[in-house]
C-alpha cells in the first residue's frame, strides 16, 4: 500500500493567517502531547508514523508549498511537487506516476489518497489500512472511508449507499453539501459523510490516464503538465467509476478548514500579545503582531491579527469570510521557509516605477540560504542579531549584530546561521518579484567546495 497525502489550497477562510503559501495545515494552533504548538499536517504525519504508514507515503504539494512542508516535517518527506496549480486529478496523477517511476511500484499496488489536514484519532489510520482488503474482498474499482454523521450538517459532502455489509457498504451515489433538512433524509437513510479518503489499485488510475492521452511516466507528464484539464479526481474518478464501496468509519473526525471548528481544537483561547478580559465567553485571539491586542466584553468571537490583515468575526459568520477577501491581490506578507521565516514589513512604488520591500528575515541556527543572485533589484542588509557565516562573489566572511551589508544586483550571496540570524532586507529597483532569484547552490557544503577549488579568499 502507497499513500499519497494531497496539501493544497490557499486555506482563505483562515485569513488572515492562511495565504497561498501558508495554507490552512501550515498554522501552528494545535498542541502534541508534549504542550508544543503544532500545525495540522505536523499533527497527521505523527498519527501516520504511528501507524507504521511515514516509509510508504508520498506528500503531492505545489511549488510554493514545498519549503514549508520540509521546514515543518523534515527535508526526508517525499514530496512531489505540481509544476503549476491543475486541481486534484492531475495532481493524483502526477504523484501515482512518480510512485511508478522512482519507487518500482507494480500495477496491483494498493494507492490511498487523503487529505493532509484531517483532525482525527489515530484509529482512523487503522482504517485505512483496511481499504487494501474491501477492494480485494468485492473487486470494486474504487474504495472510500465514510464518516458516522454526529448532526446533520451542511458543510460536508455524503456518501449515500445501496446496500449495507457486516464491515463496509455497497454506494449509489453522493449528495454533496445538502441543507440540513436534506442531511437529515440523508442520515436517516445511513448516508456517511464524505471525508475525501479514496483507495484504488494504481492499473485502474493508469488504465483511466491511457484513455485519456496521458503519459504514465512521471518525467513526460510532469513536462506536459500545463496541458492537461483542472478538473478535480471526485469529477473525473469518483463519479464515473462503475462499482464503489466505503468502510464506515464511527470515531472522531472533524474538518478544521474554517475559524469556528479551528478554534473548538485548541487548547488555548489566547495565541500571541493581548488580552481577553473575564467576561468575554467563548472568544479567541491569536495575533502574530507584535503589538498588543485586547477584547473586552464581546462573546463568541474570533479576533486574528497577522501582518496580512486583521479579522474580528462572530463565529458563525466566520466560514464567510472568503467571499469578502476576493479582491484581496497583495503578496503574502509572512512566509515560512526550508532556512526560517520572513516577513514584509514595508512596500512603496514611487512614480518612476521604482519600488522599495522591507523585510525582516530569520535563518534558524545551523541553516543556509542558498547561493543566489539577482538580476533587477539590489538589497542591504542589516544584522540585527545572531552571527553567520556570508558569501559575496569570492569571499565568504563572518557577520554579526551591527554589520551592514550591500548587495547590488547581479552580486553572488547567500548567508549560513553560526547562532540564530536575523536582518533587515531592504529591496529596491524596478519589478521587483519572487521570481528574480537564481540559484546556484543549495547546500552550504557545495558553496564551501568551490570556494576551496577557487582563489577565493576566506575572511573569519
Amino acid at each position: 500500500m502507497k499513500l499519497i497525502l494531497l496539501s493544497g489550497g490557499s486555506g482563505k477562510r483562515l485569513w488572515p493567517l492562511s495565504n497561498d503559501t501558508r495554507s490552512k495545515q501550515f498554522l501552528k494552533m494545535l498542541q502534541d502531547s508534549s504542550g508544543n504548538k503544532q500545525s495540522m499536517v505536523q499533527r497527521v504525519w505523527e498519527q501516520i508514523k504511528t501507524a507504521g504508514l511515514d516509509k510508504s507515503t508520498t506528500i503531492a504539494t505545489s511549488k510554493v508549498q514545498k519549503e514549508m512542508i520540509h521546514n515543518q516535517l523534515g527535508i526526508d518527506v517525499p514530496v512531489v511537487t505540481e509544476p503549476e496549480r491543475r486541481d486534484t486529478f492531475p495532481a493524483i496523477a502526477l504523484a501515482a506516476s512518480y510512485i511508478n517511476s522512482f519507487e518500482s511500484t507494480s500495477e496491483d499496488e494498493m494507492i490511498v489518497v487523503l487529505p493532509v489536514d484531517p483532525f482525527v484519532e489515530n484509529e482512523f489510520f487503522e482504517k485505512v489500512k483496511n481499504l487494501e482488503e474491501v477492494i480485494n474482498q468485492t473487486k470494486a474499482d474504487l474504495a472510500l472511508i465514510g464518516v458516522e454523521p454526529t448532526y446533520p450538517s451542511s458543510k460536508y459532502g455524503y456518501i449515500v449507499p445501496s446496500k449495507r455489509h457486516d464491515n463496509y457498504v455497497e454506494v449509489n451515489h453522493f449528495t454533496e453539501k445538502p441543507t440540513e433538512e436534506e442531511a437529515k433524509k440523508l442520515i436517516g437513510n445511513n448516508a456517511l459523510w464524505n471525508c475525501g479518503v479514496f483507495a484504488f489499485r494504481l492499473g485502474y488510475l493508469f488504465d483511466l490516464m491511457k484513455e485519456k492521452n496521458m503519459p504514465i511516466d512521471y518525467n513526460t507528464l510532469n513536462e506536459s503538465y500545463k496541458e492537461l484539464p483542472k478538473i478535480s479526481f471526485d469529477y473525473e474518478v469518483v463519479e464515473k467509476a462503475e462499482s464503489i464501496v466505503a468502510l464506515p468509519y464511527d470515531g472522531y473526525w472533524k474538518d478544521l478548514g474554517t475559524w469556528n471548528t479551528l478554534t473548538e481544537e485548541m487548547a488555548t483561547n489566547k495565541v500571541g500579545k493581548g488580552v481577553i478580559c473575564e467576561e468575554s465567553q467563548n472568544t479567541h485571539l491569536i495575533n502574530e503582531l507584535d503589538i498588543p491586542v485586547t477584547v473586552l466584553g464581546l462573546n463568541n468571537l474570533v479576533v486574528a491579527a497577522s501582518p496580512d490583515g486583521i479579522l474580528v468575526s462572530n463565529k458563525e459568520s466566520s466560514p464567510k469570510i472568503k467571499e469578502f477577501i476576493k479582491g484581496f491581490n497583495q503578496r503574502p506578507m509572512y512566509e515560512e521557509r526550508i532556512w526560517g521565516w520572513s516577513r514584509v514589513l514595508d512596500y512603496s512604488s514611487y512614480d518612476n516605477e521604482e519600488e522599495m520591500v522591507t523585510k525582516r528575515i530569520c535563518i534558524e541556527k545551523g541553516k543556509n540560504s542558498t547561493y543566489h543572485y539577482h538580476n533587477l533589484r539590489e538589497e542591504v542588509w542589516t544584522i540585527v542579531k545572531g552571527e553567520g557565516e556570508l558569501v559575496i562573489d569570492d569571499q565568504i566572511r563572518r557577520v554579526k549584530a551591527g554589520d551592514v551589508v550591500h548587495l547590488p544586483s547581479g552580486k553572488k550571496h547567500g548567508v549560513k546561521a553560526i547562532s540564530e540570524l536575523e536582518f533587515i532586507e531592504v529591496q529596491t529597483g524596478k519589478g521587483i518579484s519572487e521570481g528574480d532569484v537564481i540559484r546556484i547552490h543549495f547546500d552550504w557544503e557545495d558553496v564551501i567546495a568551490q570556494f576551496k577549488q577557487s582563489k577565493s579568499s576566506v575572511i573569519l
